[in-house]
């Protein structure tokens, strides 16, 4: 199942250590996502030491490793829709450190329902989201634990530090270039790199909001073919959460073409609509710093949406303006004629409040014709009245 390039970026907003599920319910530390005991890794690393990412499971078919997938809580695992071309048969292996050989802390699970996003689209790969429930629920251990899950207004800035873990291959060119004995899980730390950079970078369209990238500009560091379905995860304080899932990318590590993700953070009421309990914890994200992705433009691509704040209207106005009151600044509910005088005017209609002037002699003659006017008519209902009486009720 071939597995493409992404990535992903995150931050996150959390203290002293403690953590609150979106349902209000504050996780305890037995249940707190995204701590990895085993895991002192800082930078770089090739082979991930056992339980650094205690999240991290294997989508096994026929005994063989497809894609990846993360624990989300005590009976779910995500993953990525484009890996299931086939419903069943499938099984999930928790704790697991290498493909091969001994697993000491590992935890085997059938699959007991897989559900992909009404949205996946295989031709664009946006939407490209599955959650799977386990035959059974697992226990947690310093080596099974779930990862916390980038909440919807996380925001993800360029060069955001983001580690992919998988099992694929390790370098670009099919199943000879897969992991040699005993296919010890892989750990690669990349940075996020803005959507419309990335945009550019891949082809102007083909990155939705539903998608983000990381990578190396001068390549080297990238997921590969395996990995598909895997977890990006991003660290604050000592707290993992999952910004990305390995979705796509053309080829592995090419320089200028980093990998894309499916975006975390745009899931959650997907996701909490399928678990209606024991809820995944959820973590708002916020990027220090200036985006600088939003300055970045190529051929093609439409300009940044840019956010502005309303000028807000004053609740009361002035009755009248004295002399010694100077007018008032013109804003988008006002204009100011060349008397100085101020009148309410909606601008965005571009209305405008004529000038009139009143006729006196005008004025007596039209009412004076509206009453003659009104007397006939009165007169001439009378007179039929009296002709057809008999047809009243």
């Amino acid at each position: 199942e071939k597995r493409f390039v992404h990535s992903l970026i995150c931050v996150i907003s959390a203290s002293s250590g403690r953590f609150w599920r979106s349902n209000g319910e504050q996780a305890g530390l037995d249940l707190a996502c995204g701590i990895a005991p085993m895991n002192t890794r800082i930078v770089g690393g090739e082979d991930a030491p056992p339980g650094s990412w205690p999240w991290q499971v294997s989508l096994q078919r026929f005994g063989s490793h497809v894609c990846g997938g993360s624990l989300i809580n005590r009976e779910w695992v995500m993953s990525a829709a484009h890996c299931f071309s086939s419903t069943a048969r499938w099984m999930i292996s928790l704790g697991r450190e290498n493909l091969e050989g001994r697993n000491p802390n590992e935890v085997s699970r059938n699959v007991s329902r897989i559900i992909l996003h009404p949205g996946y689209d295989r031709r664009r790969n946006d939407n490209d989201i599955a959650l799977l429930r386990l035959s059974s629920p697992v226990t947690f251990t310093d080596y099974i634990r779930p990862v916390c899950l980038a909440a919807s207004e996380s925001v993800f800035n360029n060069g955001t530090d983001s580690w992919v873990t998988g099992w694929g291959a390790f370098k670009e060119g099919g199943e000879s270039m897969f992991l040699p004995f005993p296919g010890t899980l892989q750990e690669v730390e990349v940075p996020v790199l803005g959507n419309r950079q990335c945009n550019c970078l891949n082809g102007v369209g083909r990155i939705t909001d539903n998608m983000i990238c990381a990578g190396v500009l001068a390549g080297g560091k990238d997921s590969c073919q395996g990995d598909s379905g895997g977890p990006m995860v991003s660290k604050q304080g000592s707290t993992w959460v999952q910004s990305g899932i390995v979705s796509f990318g053309f080829g592995c590590a090419r320089p200028n073409l980093p990998g894309v993700y499916s975006r975390v953070s745009r899931f959650q009421q997907w996701i909490n609509s399928h678990i209606r309990s024991d809820k995944p914890g959820f973590v708002q994200f916020n990027s220090t710093g200036p985006d600088v992705d939003s300055l970045y433009t190529c051929p093609g691509l439409p300009p940044p949406v840019t956010m502005t704040t309303p000028t807000k209207s004053p609740t009361t106005r002035p009755s009248a303006l004295t002399p010694s009151t100077p007018p008032p600044t013109v804003s988008s509910a006002e204009c100011k004629y060349n008397d100085g005088k101020t009148c309410c005017m909606n601008v965005i209609k571009e209305s405008v409040v004529p000038e009139i002037e009143l006729d006196v002699d005008s004025i007596i003659e039209n009412y004076i014709l509206s009453l003659v006017f009104f007397v006939i008519l009165c007169f001439s209902m009378w007179n039929c009245s009296y002709e057809h009486q008999d047809s009243w009720r």
